[in-house]
């Protein structure tokens, strides 16, 4: 069966740099491959929606993004923005510092209160896997599921590696029929998007999806 790649991608821009004309390219690309999403900054949602209106393609936003740090309240405050200005799914950042000493009520509640602030969209918890141990990321991928949260996600494309087959593996076989995997960083060819799927993931998070889908080769660490 002839594997449909176009709707595994969130088309995504993330850079600080990022224009208005980026946003722009970025959602007529979106519009012309059909793809899932666009996944961008808070800041461009509004504009997104305006762009992407009367199409299939979807707008995911990031949040507490790139560190994942910020309170709880702050990523509550961010997810309800981001659903009123017209968001779709969310992407949130793990608390990375928090896992690793062990403050696992934290780590939950803070994915918990996310997913209240989001209601009925969907959810995923970027775990940042390239500072995580094998352990950290099955038990990561252990409280999402408490969670209730619909994804799990490699990587923020903004630290030092992105998604590895190996990582994808390990969270699909992990949250099992509960939950599903994003691979995010690095996802730059057609071979690179057939093995993470074949890993298990469901969603690619990248901004060469042009590429991808005409298999060709991207050169952005994204």
């Amino acid at each position: 069966m002839e594997i449909k790649l176009n709707k595994y991608i969130d088309h995504t821009i993330l850079k600080p740099e990022a224009t208005k004309q980026d946003i722009i390219n970025l959602c007529n690309q979106a519009k012309e491959y059909d793809f899932a999403t666009v996944c961008v900054n808070t800041c461009w949602t509004s504009f997104c929606k305006e762009l992407l209106k009367d199409t299939n393609v979807g707008i995911t936003n990031v949040v507490g993004f790139p560190l994942g740090a910020c309170l709880t309240e702050v990523k509550a405050f961010e997810v309800k923005k981001a659903i009123e200005n017209g968001a779709d799914e969310i992407d949130m950042v793990l608390n990375v510092g928090a896992l690793k000493d062990k403050n696992y009520d934290l780590v939950l509640n803070d994915m918990k209160e996310v997913k209240k602030a989001a209601g009925d969209h969907v959810v995923k918890v970027i775990l940042e896997n390239c500072l995580l141990t094998r352990e950290e990321i099955i038990k990561a991928c252990e409280l999402a599921v408490e969670a209730g949260l619909e994804f799990v996600k490699t990587s923020t494309g903004f630290n030092k590696s992105g998604a590895t087959v190996e990582d994808v593996k390990l969270m699909s076989e992990v949250v099992k029929d509960k939950a599903q995997v994003k691979a995010a960083g690095g996802v730059r060819t057609y071979e690179d998007a057939i093995a993470m799927i074949n890993a298990g993931a469901t969603r690619l998070g990248t901004s060469g999806g042009v590429n991808i889908v005409n298999g060709k080769e991207n050169n952005s660490s994204y």
